[in-house]
């Protein structure tokens, strides 16, 4: 079982997916699971998801019909096989520590935030969540 899994909604990104997945498959964190949902993309985006999952097989991909990105997530979340789960949109990217960095921090925690950029062509603004966590009272924990 990989230790965390990534799901990824698509929807007509051809232009930003090579660099959001690139970035995916090469965490310092390898041991993950990647789920490309191509949420009924008209563009070349479902071409590049075939590419990637032939190339590694971390990868799994999926297809929909057009619902959303919340539709093409939960999608996501039906083939995940890991405790964790994080998602990242596909027009956006992490370093390459970012999941080693991620899974490190857990702690027992049900969700873990960080820090993130939020890029512009003319302006980066760093958006500071801190590294934290926070645990919520569900059923199993009363």
């Amino acid at each position: 079982m990989p230790k965390l899994s990534v799901v990824i909604p698509v929807y007509n990104v051809e232009k930003y997916l090579p660099k959001c997945v690139d970035s995916v498959i090469n965490q310092t964190l390898k041991d993950i699971e990647i789920i490309l949902v191509n949420d009924g993309s008209t563009d070349n985006s479902g071409e590049i998801c075939e590419k990637y999952t032939k190339a590694d097989d971390r990868i799994k991909y999926i297809c929909q019909d057009n619902q959303g990105v919340a539709a093409a997530r939960k999608k996501g979340t039906e083939y995940v096989t890991s405790e964790y789960v994080t998602f990242i949109d596909s027009d956006d990217w992490v370093s390459e520590s970012f999941f080693e960095e991620l899974y490190n921090n857990i702690n027992g925690c049900d969700i873990v935030l960080s820090n993130y950029y939020r890029v512009r062509e003319d302006k980066i603004t760093i958006i500071k969540n801190e590294l934290s966590c926070d645990i919520y009272n569900t059923p199993e924990k009363m």
